[in-house]
């Protein structure tokens, strides 16, 4: 799949009704399937192989590396499936979900109206109960991901719709399980679609993800669950969505960093600051000049630390599903509740960020699309839009995660960070860092207890200050991650392992505190200052020059 990356820029075919991925993209999924790929972490009651969600969120580092806009096809398949085992009936489960754990049956989930994008309380996708027990869905959705393709012989789309006696906004909502084929009893496809792709959107990147318009008119659609229940299952499927759009932020900055090294180290420009490090070439490696370093560096350590940070995510999901003691479920549930719009707010800006820094080692080299590295950076700006924009999972973690809970998450959170940061206190070659970790962390807390009063006498507050919290989170939350592999790294080097390996590790950890931290200091500036500053323009006055 890593092979077809850049053929998936020539995008998707449309020919009024039909789509047609990219050239291999077809073979490449069914070689997937073939292996076993999308069954990995499903139960084995339908067909999966019930393996940890932290293997699986590895395959998914690998795929996002090698071509997420590929990789969006079966990822999507997966989030329903997870809503599915989450909410659905054990009959529709079984109908549904054996040919979808597989892959032979992809998936999608349809919220997206052309009046009503994050306010989903607007929808007007309306569902008219049948005598059969089944409904009949009638709307148009957009911005459908993987909404159409070829490589599966059936879709399964989740569909937010309203019945009619539903009650007005998010609470009136329900979903439904609308196939493109119907399913027959004795489980073969009616032979005419369900649901129509009416036209695809033409975007900036991830062009080979077929982005559609879907049209439902009386499309044959199943209840899942009770009625009205549609926001609250849905987020099964979304917060899956969430970590792995994470991840695209990741594979987009380590896919970046795998280019950028190598041509750093090949590429000749002028001398080094020192003297001439090549003194028989005419020019030196750029990856001997500082500047250039600076930016590797960056990439480097911000990827590094956010993959621990995702699998850190993914273990909390793991141990919470596997846990017998409600008190314990709920402690890794709503540590992963709080990292969660970090995860896909922080490490997808970022990774917008790095990809560009990446971009700038080739100079006038990355902006032509010869190097594939103006790809990346257009497939991966998507990523701070969809599945909640930045300021949305800004605002989820300062309003909903933090202010809501009481700061009870956080508390814990920032417990657990320092009582890790106490065990490494007695360690002179970790003291230093542990103390900056425990020194943000106790900041942390106090910050968000100082918006919150705050608020109370601004409502402008929270949302005024919401990305700048959300990234100083970030920032601390890779630290706290750096610090833990610091901790390995030097446990490892006293045990005689791998001297480069782990002295890189150490020496780009050094990097992240010295360089990456102090950006802590600026989003802190900005929360300080009032948030009237972003009110007192008056809105005619934006038009002025």
């Amino acid at each position: 799949i890593n092979a077809e990356y850049m053929g998936g820029d020539d995008g998707v075919k449309y020919d009024g009704d039909n789509v047609a991925t990219p050239e291999g993209w077809k073979e490449a999924y069914q070689q997937y399937i073939e292996a076993g790929w999308p069954s990995l972490p499903a139960p084995t009651k339908y067909g999966g192989q019930g393996f940890p969600i932290t293997l699986d969120m590895v395959k998914s580092e690998f795929c996002a590396t090698a071509n997420w806009t590929w990789f969006m096809y079966p990822m999507l398949g997966h989030g329903a499936v997870e809503c599915m085992l989450d909410h659905a009936s054990d009959e529709m489960k079984d109908r549904f979900l054996p040919k979808m754990v597989s892959g032979e049956w992809t998936g999608t989930m349809c919220l997206t109206e052309n009046h009503a994008g994050s306010d989903l309380g607007s929808v007007k996708t309306r569902a008219e109960p049948q005598p059969d027990g089944s409904y009949k869905i009638t709307g148009t959705k957009i911005f459908i991901s993987s909404g159409e393709c070829d490589f599966g012989s059936n879709i399964i789309h989740l569909v937010l719709a309203k019945l009619p006696d539903a009650p007005a906004g998010t609470k009136g909502i329900s979903l439904f399980v609308v196939p493109k084929y119907v399913v027959k009893e004795d489980g073969s496809l009616e032979t005419k679609k369900n649901v129509a792709c009416v036209g695809i959107e033409h975007k900036m990147g991830i062009k080979g993800s077929c982005t559609a318009v879907m049209a439902f008119e009386d499309s044959v659609g199943y209840l899942v669950g009770k009625p009205n229940q549609g926001m609250r299952q849905m987020f099964s499927f979304m917060n899956t969505a969430r970590l792995v759009v994470g991840v695209q932020g990741l594979g987009a900055s380590e896919l970046a960093y795998q280019q950028a090294v190598p041509y750093a180290m090949d590429r000749l420009a002028g001398r080094a600051p020192t003297g001439a490090v090549e003194p028989s070439k005419i020019a030196d490696p750029l990856i001997v000049h500082p500047d250039i370093r600076r930016m590797l560096l960056k990439i480097k350590s911000f990827t590094e630390a956010g993959r621990c940070l995702v699998y850190h995510g993914a273990l909390l999901e793991d141990r919470a599903r596997a846990s017998t003691s409600e008190e314990e479920k709920h402690a890794l549930e709503s540590e992963l509740g709080l990292l969660t719009p970090i995860i896909k707010a922080f490490l997808t800006e970022n990774g917008f960020t790095m990809s560009n820094d990446a971009l700038q080692v080739f100079g006038g080299h990355g902006y032509i699309n010869e190097w594939g590295m103006e790809q990346i950076v257009r497939d991966v700006r998507i990523a701070t839009i969809y599945e909640g924009t930045t300021g949305i999972q800004s605002m989820d973690l300062l309003g909903r995660k933090i202010m809501l809970d009481q700061l009870k998450s956080l508390k814990a959170f920032t417990d657990t960070i320092t009582e890790f940061c106490d065990t490494c206190t007695g360690n002179e070659q970790l003291v230093v860092h542990a103390e900056a970790v425990k020194a943000h962390a106790a900041e942390w807390l106090a910050l968000a207890g100082k918006l919150g009063k705050a608020a109370r006498s601004d409502p402008n507050v929270l949302e005024a200050m919401a990305v700048d919290f959300m990234h100083y989170s970030g920032y601390t939350v890779l630290a706290y991650m750096w610090l833990k592999m610091e901790a390995v790294a030097n446990a490892k080097l006293a045990e005689g392992g791998n001297e480069d390996f782990y002295r890189a590790k150490l020496t780009t950890s050094a990097f992240y505190f010295d360089r990456m931290l102090p950006y802590t200091r600026g989003h802190l500036a900005c929360m300080q200052a009032p948030a009237s500053v972003l009110m007192q323009l008056p809105t005619d006055h934006f038009i002025l020059e």
